[in-house]
């Protein structure tokens, strides 16, 4: 109100006297003039001004009214209420003589009403891209902001195609991310009491490695088979290891027992709002990373939650974008899940040697119910196009993935997606953790798929010189030979003969088969091992 009277006053000024112009702002701001301990100091402020109205003439307002008296302090009450001097709030009011609703309608002018356009982004009440973004806030300083490259492997496939290295994660899995959101929103008491994980994939070294780092107390309890390996990192992360029964069901309940006597928080990998959106940052990051994105494959399966957490902050992001989740032929369980409307517990406590854990809370009512809504399409790819995937990471990236973090790039190297030829294309590589025997074992299978790994047999004479001939045959076709054998006693052919198992590598396809004709030429008796 102090503005709006400074306002009228000065307007009044300007009618008026040009003297009072050049007079100080304090003297000549009506509200100012408080008596200052001066109780004359009022009246001798009126008597100035009726002086100078008698000298210059009335002062004029706009509508040439009579002169007004100065504001103090006191008359503010004209203007506001006493209440509002205390701070509190007060209306003002407007009485209009006769039917104050009919000018009042006649002035209004019509406001157009807007129509709000109805949202194609869908609709996700349990997890939320608000969820999403707190969680990428809060764990960007314990996770790497992993690459997201263009692919030398692009031109083979004919894909623009760019590859989210999440094996570049200290423990060379993405599920740090949601085990580091977990893990940091527990409550100080239970992060003093500890945390106890019963498995040995790539879960358990993610939550032996965040809670050693936020200095948690963590315990791992494994079944008896598990990989030496795995054992060792889990130790050297710094959790206590235990070793307890045969199989995966022991070493959980034996977990479940200890921290119910211990007050531990047992922790699975399931499907919690907190989990998924740690998740779901790597959906972010990959919105960032790469621009005008078509189509994003990530790995399905038994252990879905980076798909469903992901999906959700990239449909939000932006809806046109295409999200595949992809699984294994042999065990489709997302596919069956989204048929029959459940979860199957076939799979449950059920560990497969190359794909791990099959089944368990991971993939639960929550993930199934995002996975319906957000992803366009699930496919299955066979084992023999995962194993190629793998063999091409390590080949053109240089990355050692596991079956896991091969099965985006299987998708795309078994030609289940042509409709992707020349889009820009993005695939979540989650993970690299594969033990040393498995993974050489993979290989080997790998490039035999690849047909640059053959194996034959020949019937030969037994003379001296008859071997000799058939390596320089070999050598012609600038075949490698790896391995060779000789049977000349467990045989049913005539006396005097040895069959000669050869194992050679070559280059690709054509080259194993220009090797085939040329021996087939030469040496009737030829036998092509099939794979």
């Amino acid at each position: 109100m102090y503005f709006a009277a400074q306002f009228i006053y000065s307007k009044i000024l300007r009618s008026g006297d040009p003297i009072l112009d050049v007079e100080r702002e304090e003297d000549s701001d009506p509200f100012w003039n408080r008596n200052d301990g001066n109780p004359d100091k009022g009246q001798q402020d009126t008597e100035k001004v009726k002086s100078q109205s008698q000298k210059n003439g009335p002062v004029q307002t706009d509508q040439n009214g009579p002169c007004v008296p100065p504001i103090h302090p006191e008359r503010l009450k004209d203007f506001v209420e006493d209440e509002y001097l205390k701070g509190n709030l007060t209306t003002w009011e407007m009485k209009i003589s006769g039917n104050p609703e009919q000018p009042l309608k006649d002035a209004a002018e019509p406001v157009p009403v807007k129509v709000r356009k109805q949202s194609v982004r869908p609709k996700n009440e349990f997890l939320r891209f608000e969820d999403i973004s707190a969680a990428a806030f809060k764990i960007q300083s314990g996770i790497q902001k992993t690459p997201c490259m263009y692919s030398r492997i692009s031109k083979a496939y004919g894909v623009d195609l760019y590859l989210k290295k999440e094996y570049l994660q200290y423990t060379g899995s993405v599920k740090e991310r949601g085990v580091l959101y977990l893990l940091t929103s527990l409550h100080q008491d239970q992060q003093r009491k500890g945390v106890i994980v019963a498995t040995d994939s790539n879960f358990a070294m993610a939550v032996a490695f965040q809670a050693a780092e936020l200095q948690i107390p963590v315990f791992v309890i494994m079944s008896a088979g598990t990989y030496p390996s795995r054992v060792k990192m889990c130790r050297d992360y710094g959790a206590m290891v235990i070793l307890f029964g045969p199989t995966a069901r022991d070493a959980q309940s034996h977990a479940r027992r200890l921290a119910q006597e211990n007050g531990y928080l047992y922790i699975e990998e399931e499907d919690s709002a907190g989990y998924l959106a740690g998740l779901g940052t790597v959906g972010l990051e990959i919105y960032e990373q790469v621009s005008n994105l078509d189509t994003v494959i990530f790995p399905a399966g038994g252990h879905c939650g980076l798909l469903a957490g992901s999906a959700a902050a990239l449909k939000h992001l932006n809806p046109k974008i295409t999200v595949i989740g992809v699984e294994s032929e042999k065990f489709p369980i997302v596919q069956q899940a989204l048929k029959t409307g459940r979860c199957s517990t076939e799979h449950d406590y059920l560990t497969h040697p190359l794909y791990g854990e099959l089944g368990g809370l991971s993939f639960g009512a929550n993930t199934l119910k995002l996975t319906k809504k957000l992803i366009d399409q699930i496919i299955s790819v066979r084992e023999e196009d995962m194993l190629l995937s793998m063999l091409r990471l390590l080949e053109c990236e240089r990355v050692t993935a596991d079956a896991e973090g091969a099965m985006g790039l299987a998708a795309i190297i078994s030609g289940a997606l042509p409709e992707l030829k020349g889009k820009r294309v993005a695939v979540v590589v989650c993970s690299g953790n594969l033990p040393l025997p498995l993974l050489r074992h993979c290989l080997d299978r790998a490039l035999v798929l690849d047909h640059r790994v053959c194996k034959f047999s020949v019937v030969l004479p037994d003379f001296p010189g008859e071997i000799t001939k058939l390596l320089e045959a070999i050598g012609r076709e600038e075949v490698r030979v790896l391995d060779m054998q000789k049977e000349n006693t467990f045989l049913s052919n005539e006396l005097f003969t040895l069959e000669v198992t050869c194992l050679v590598e070559t280059r690709d396809k054509s080259h194993s088969l220009q090797l085939r004709t040329a021996l087939a030429e030469k040496y009737s008796t030829l036998k092509w091992i099939e794979q």
